[in-house]
């Protein structure tokens, strides 16, 4: 909520909050009554309606969605993208916003079919992120790819079965250029005449036993490694 408070565009509507939660959060409370948003105090029960948390903290915020648009990010000179296709896991999504956040992306894109960052469980995964960077929704992966092809980045697909190896694209300077990187599904990746479309289908190296890595951990990877080849160049 602190995030979403201190966004410019004030996407909070109204909170409603417990008497001993706002209490603990003071500071979030006088925020909100600054800026002229209504705080209605509710009791554990009223809350725990409002919130589709197991165990909410006592705060619920009503806030309005974000609307981005790509060609506005793109007009920013954008170096590095993420996008997400035909990811349905909410709490997927939202940690691979977060990580695109920690790594200095300049937006996130889930394609058609992936899950609404905007639900209660992608917001809490991203932990404030999504008020971070443009987040954006509704476009199909291969519009997606053409127009980000067209802007000048590169878009690299991560896949296991890539032929190119995550190393190997750094040393051949790939990762130093304007990138947008493309993840698929959790369970079966990305379908083939969509990685077809990448510039390059990259594989992360995976030095021992595990079979592989989770959607999350496979883009902190990928994108930390563009992040510092970025910042090298």
């Amino acid at each position: 909520m602190r995030e979403a408070l201190a966004h410019p565009d004030r996407p909070v509507r109204e909170v409603f909050a417990t008497a001993a939660a706002l209490v603990r959060h003071r500071d979030l409370r006088l925020e909100a009554e600054r800026t002229g948003i209504v705080v209605t105090v509710v009791d554990d029960r009223v809350l725990a309606q409002l919130s589709d948390s197991v165990s909410p903290q006592g705060l619920v915020a009503v806030v309005a969605v974000l609307a981005a648009d790509l060609s506005t990010v793109l007009k920013t000179d954008a170096r590095l993208v993420v996008v997400l296709a035909d990811v349905r896991d909410p709490g997927n999504a939202g940690s691979v916003i977060r990580v695109a956040d920690a790594a200095g992306a300049d937006a996130v894109v889930l394609t058609r079919g992936s899950v609404d960052p905007w639900g209660g469980k992608a917001v809490r995964a991203s932990a404030g992120s999504v008020f971070h960077l443009p987040v954006i929704t509704g476009l199909e992966t291969g519009e997606v790819v053409r127009v980000l092809q067209k802007a000048g980045l590169a878009v690299l697909a991560a896949d296991g079965g890539g032929a190119l190896g995550l190393d190997a694209a750094d040393e051949q300077g790939l990762l130093a250029q304007r990138t947008a990187w493309l993840f698929g599904n959790e369970a079966w990746g990305l379908p083939p005449e969509i990685a077809r479309l990448a510039d390059q289908v990259v594989a992360v190296p995976i030095h021992g036993r595990a079979e592989s890595l989770n959607l999350a951990t496979a883009a902190a990877v990928c994108l930390y490694a563009s992040a510092g080849a970025q910042r090298k160049a």
